[in-house]
Formats: C-alpha cells, structure tokens, sequence
C-alpha cells in the first residue's frame, strides 16, 4: 500500500509551533495550492491543505517560513477525529509532513520584511552554508564591477541568438 503526499504552495498564514507535555515540538501550518484548471470566469482556484510536521523540522518551519512563504512539503496523508466541545465527533484530515523544502529566498515575499540572507543563514548563524564563504574571494563576496569579470550572470543565456557558431568539439557531447 502506498500514501505519499507531495505539495508545492504558499502559507496562508504565519506556523504554530506547540510543544506536546513531554517536550515535542509540533508546528501546523495551512498551505494554499493552486488547482490547474480555471474557473468559469478564468480565475485560478486553490485548495487549502492543513498540514502538520514534528520535531526539529517543526521548529526550522516556524522560525523561517511566514505568511506568503512558498514551500514544498513531502509527507503522507492521516485522518484522526476527537470529541469537539460541543459533545460531537470532529474528523480531521491533514498531511503529516515528513520533510518541508522552503522554496524562496526570505527577502522575496513582500509579507515577510527581512534582508538577504537565505533561510537558515545569516548573521544571526554564521555557521550555515550560505555565510561559509563571505570573506574568501568568490563572485559572491566581490563587488558588482568585478562580479561581471569572467562570470556568467545564472539568467543569462550563454547560448543566446548571436548570430555565431558554436564551438563544441564531439568529445564535449553527452551522446
């Protein structure tokens, strides 16, 4: 039997980390996700999936992720019900996440505020991969008149429709 859930959406709203009495961290967070079809009226629908995910991967998810925040989750689905206040049977469906890819950098949502750095680095932690290299000489700590020296910008095509040739010899191809 087989129940694999993969997602990709956008935080409707900021994670809520608990911790379970004995000390587990716990983080529940609704992702929208965006349905491939449009409606009658050519607007684009999405589905809100409430999900879930413990532990250390809980705590990462509620200090880098925030409202707006595209992320993927990979996980399985679960479904669980309890006794409401009301005296009646609650049925909850979610996704129990296994793994949660923050997919942008932090400074590119609007929602968030925030500067450069990448989830998980900075300089509130300048151990993590993205700080490990600031002050070694790279095209990453040079300033922009030498970034452009000998680099190609990742969004530009190398390839571009310039008109001339391209030297490949046959030895280069993967075929």
């Amino acid at each position: 039997m087989m129940n694999r859930v993969i997602l990709v959406g956008r935080l409707t709203k900021d994670p809520e980390l608990r911790y379970t009495p004995s000390g587990v961290a716990v983080a529940t967070f609704t992702l929208a996700v965006n349905r491939t079809y449009t409606n009658q009226q050519g607007e684009r629908e999405a589905d809100f999936i409430n999900c879930v995910i413990w532990r250390k991967p809980a705590e990462n998810v509620a200090n880098f992720l925030k409202k707006g925040s595209l992320a993927g989750v990979d996980g399985r689905l679960q479904t669980r019900n309890y006794e409401g206040q009301d005296g009646k049977r609650v049925y909850v469906t979610e996704v129990v996440a296994e793994s949660v890819q923050f997919l942008e950098p932090r400074n590119s949502n609007p929602n968030r505020g925030g500067n450069n750095e990448f989830y998980g680095g900075g300089p509130s932690n300048p151990n993590t991969p993205f700080n490990q290299n600031q002050n070694q000489n790279t095209p990453f700590s040079q300033n922009q008149n030498q970034r452009n020296q000998g680099y190609t910008r990742v969004d530009e095509d190398p390839f571009s429709n310039d008109g001339q040739p391209i030297d490949i010899s046959d030895d280069d191809l993967p075929f």
